[in-house]
């Protein structure tokens, strides 16, 4: 009998290492064919998850209760299982360099319980060799075992998008590639119990962790066109929302929308692609541009702010603006390399108050993160300036003869009084509303119309 067929019987079990936004939803999509160890370093974490609580909000409170996961952050009881999956996150540094601290360590601890027979599959985000050439030396140094003769590995790269209630890891064709033809077809029939839309089965486990990468990569760059079509139609006052409209009548225009690009996948394996072809000579001109424009875009959104705040005649040093949303995406509570922040740090450089209202986002992660509190909508007043940065369903209720509440009337009149001449401009104050709507969440005619200084990506 082999190993699927010990883990189907439930003779065998298979482990999580890493419970984050990717590893708990395969942990659950397991958990109802097989028996599932399900380990995180964070005790905290692995105690929410023991009391019914999905602090990552990916599949909900109700199903953790009924989940049959061995939750556990004692690193023994991955002995028990003989199919791994590490699902930890990989980050950049500060330079913007591959940090594998996180997947480095989730080896040496799998090695450490690693027993002969086992299958280790990676799904965390790689440049092609990671598994090979970093993740096998370490699980044969602490295991003392030898990879290809008392255990195998392999790669399948998690595909989930967080936040998506519709392209979960059930409906998404599955990558998978093994270090050979017998580890290949075991991954393959192994994640075919929980993945009904098939598999695709990689020639080898490089060219998995290289699909990885460029997934994210194009996405990446087509966006970056499009923040870069931004800038250009703004200099030209030309709404770039009503031009991607028109040319998307064709039927083979690519449908991407300006934004800020950040979160734990787009906004970061560009540079781990990048990063392995500088170590083979070749330098990066088009995806590392495209990164650039992107990784500025939170300065050009705060630079327009302020620009827009002092054609309304706002004394921007002491300005109070709101920042609805700091998610790195809407209704998702994930705020790993949100680029929100960006825009809050160029704003307070000016010596601007920012008030964040984001009742979605993890607010623990925000604080140890960035040191960003949130506070609720009615606390909010006497703002000079309101930015929506993501747009949360919660958002959507929220309309624009309500938020005018929000705005420092006083400010307001004062402004244009000061230099009004006639009664015809004492009769525009209301243009100092100053709106900026990165995601388009409100109409652009009706919130001019309502006397708006109304500006989006």
């Amino acid at each position: 009998m082999n190993l699927y067929e010990r883990i189907v019987n439930k003779e065998e079990k298979i482990s999580l290492v890493g419970l984050g936004y990717v590893g708990m939803p395969i942990a659950v999509a397991f958990a109802k064919k097989a028996d599932v160890i399900g380990f995180d370093i964070h005790k905290e974490k692995v105690n929410l998850y023991k009391n019914g609580i999905d602090p990552t909000k990916e599949v909900g409170n109700e199903v953790i209760k009924e989940t049959t996961i061995d939750f556990t952050y004692e690193e023994e009881k991955l002995r028990e299982a003989r199919f791994h999956i590490v699902a930890v996150p990989t980050p950049v540094k500060e330079d913007r360099t591959p940090d594998l601290t996180p997947v480095k360590a989730a080896s040496k601890t799998l090695g450490r319980n690693l027993s002969k027979g086992s299958i280790v599959v990676f799904e965390s985000t790689v440049y092609p060799g990671v598994t090979e050439d970093i993740c096998v030396p370490i699980l044969e140094q602490e295991s003392g075992l030898k990879c290809g003769v008392d255990f195998k590995v392999g790669y399948s790269p998690e595909r989930i998008n967080p936040g998506d209630k519709e392209h979960r890891l059930e409906s998404i064709v599955k990558v998978v590639s093994g270090m050979d033809t017998e580890t290949l077809n075991a991954i393959a029939k192994v994640y075919e119990l929980v993945v009904d839309a098939g598999v695709h089965k990689a020639e080898s486990i490089q060219v998995a962790e290289a699909a990885k990468v460029i997934e994210n990569a194009q996405r990446d760059i087509n966006i970056a066109f499009m923040n870069e079509l931004s800038i250009i139609f703004n200099k030209m006052d030309i709404d770039t929302k009503a031009v991607l409209e028109a040319a998307g009548t064709k039927w083979n225009f690519l449908k991407f929308f300006p934004g800020l690009v950040g979160g734990h996948c787009i906004g970061v394996d560009p540079y781990y692609l990048t990063y392995k072809a500088e170590q083979m000579g070749y330098y990066s001109q088009i995806i590392l541009s495209g990164r650039k424009i992107n990784d500025d875009m939170g300065k050009y959104v705060a630079e327009n702010t302020v620009k827009k705040m002092i054609k309304a005649n706002k004394q921007i040093n002491g300005a109070k603006v709101v920042i609805f949303g700091v998610t790195f995406k809407e209704d998702c509570p994930d705020v790993r390399n949100t680029k929100v922040v960006d825009v809050v740090n160029e704003l307070e450089e000016y010596g601007v108050e920012v008030k964040v209202v984001d009742p979605v986002a993890d607010k623990e992660d925000l604080w140890n993160e960035y040191k960003i509190n949130t506070c609720k909508m009615e606390d909010v007043n006497n703002i000079d300036a309101i930015i929506f940065a993501v747009s949360h369903k919660e958002f959507s209720t929220l309309n624009l003869s309500e938020l005018k509440e929000l705005y420092n009337s006083d400010s307001n009149m004062r402004g244009l009084q000061e230099v009004a001449a006639t009664t015809e401009v004492a009769n525009n104050t209301e243009d100092n509303y100053v709106l900026m709507d990165i995601k388009g969440l409100f109409n652009k005619e009706e919130a001019i119309n309502k006397g708006y200084d109304y500006w989006r990506l």
